[in-house]
């Protein structure tokens, strides 16, 4: 069994990925009511993404919740770069038997912006075979720790992501431009359910994971975060599949 997370799309398309390699079932947490029975499971792997350089809010909240298991089991991170101590802290909340990170297209575009095509379509190629390499090596639950955290891995997985939770998860500049035509599909997909839609437009509340499934999912490019993502690029995986 797998359980993922993802904003844009890139921890989806890796766990279902290792699913359709291992025989397993690939679940979305978002969607899940209820903590899972892992009852008879041979394996439980976690997806996820890096976000400053820590795992994505719902799944450090959703493993603190997860039973104790005899099962193999393994996280899987999908990063710009580099995971910094991500893993260690998140197999601290519950027990990874093996850990991986699989660099993938970059598109915190609140940053910086999308990656050149060319660099898009490498990423994807080159996760593809680690996917398939990590496929394998989890179907013989060989311990394996193959993360990597680039510099200062303390520091920017402690610090530096617990700074980015507290300071930087701001939804104040979030708004939408004339191009917004009301469609509502922002509000229907945000995992962390903060959108509303008033008067045709949405509307976000204070809860936010800085996914950015909003920003670049609007059919419209009508999202915008401040006024630097007005000229940046948006990242949709499927048009590279």
């Amino acid at each position: 069994m797998i359980f993922y997370f993802s904003g844009t799309g890139n921890s989806r398309w890796a766990a279902r990925q290792l699913a359709e390699r291992t025989g397993d079932e690939a679940l979305d947490i978002i969607g899940l009511k209820d903590v899972p029975d892992l009852t008879g499971q041979e394996r439980v792997g976690l997806v996820f993404p890096i976000y400053a350089w820590g795992a994505a809010q719902p799944m450090r909240d959703f493993a603190a919740r997860l039973p104790k298991t005899e099962a193999f089991t393994y996280g899987v991170c999908t990063c710009g770069a580099n995971a910094g101590a991500a893993m260690k802290k998140l197999s601290a909340l519950w027990r990874l038997d093996s850990c991986y990170s699989v660099v993938m297209p970059s598109n915190y575009i609140l940053g910086e912006d999308v990656e050149p095509e060319d660099v898009i379509r490498r990423k994807l190629a080159d996760a593809r075979t680690e996917l398939e390499r990590i496929a394998e090596e989890t179907a013989r639950r060989q311990r394996v720790y193959r993360v990597t955290e680039g510099p200062a891995p303390g520091l920017r997985s402690g610090l530096i992501c617990g700074a980015f939770n507290r300071f930087a998860r701001s939804t104040r500049p979030f708004h939408v431009t004339a191009e917004c035509v009301g469609c509502g599909q922002c509000a229907r997909e945000c995992p962390a359910g903060t959108i509303r839609m008033e008067d045709g437009r949405p509307v976000w509340g204070e809860k936010c994971w800085q996914c950015m499934r909003c920003i670049h999912g609007c059919p419209q490019r009508a999202i915008q975060y401040g006024e630097k993502t007005e000229s940046r690029s948006r990242y949709v995986l499927e048009k590279y599949l």
